[in-house]
């Protein structure tokens, strides 16, 4: 009956002490993986305030708060003298992200096509 008590105090102890990132935050989190070769010295996410900096290829970026984000954007990667923009015609059927953590990984295409994918992480 000891052994039953101590492994239930044990999983009620480790159940108690486990919280998801997610219940601590307000807002939409997105950063951005580089998937290509360049290193993106701004990028540019809507219509944001503030940029995400310095992401080599195959890095991340801090995670940037938005009131509102969708699984694609306006996108704006400017790489030394070039410039790339992924320019969405509009929401229409899509609804805005729930608060959470959220990557999109970006890409740019031998034609300058940027290329986005959205994660949930």
């Amino acid at each position: 009956m000891k052994k039953f008590v101590l492994v239930f105090a044990l999983v009620a102890a480790l159940g108690v002490g486990c919280t998801d990132r997610d219940d601590e935050v307000s807002e939409v989190n997105l950063r951005i993986k580089n998937v290509s070769s360049l290193i993106f010295d701004e990028v540019v996410v809507g219509e944001a305030t503030e940029t995400h900096m310095n992401v080599s290829p195959d890095s991340y970026s801090e995670y940037l708060t938005y009131e509102t984000a969708y699984r694609y954007a306006f996108i704006q990667i400017t790489s030394g003298e070039d410039t790339y923009v992924l320019q969405p015609i509009d929401f229409v059927g899509e609804t805005p992200l729930p608060i959470g953590f959220y990557t999109y990984e970006l890409d740019v295409s031998d034609t300058g096509e940027v290329i986005l994918n959205f994660v949930i992480d």
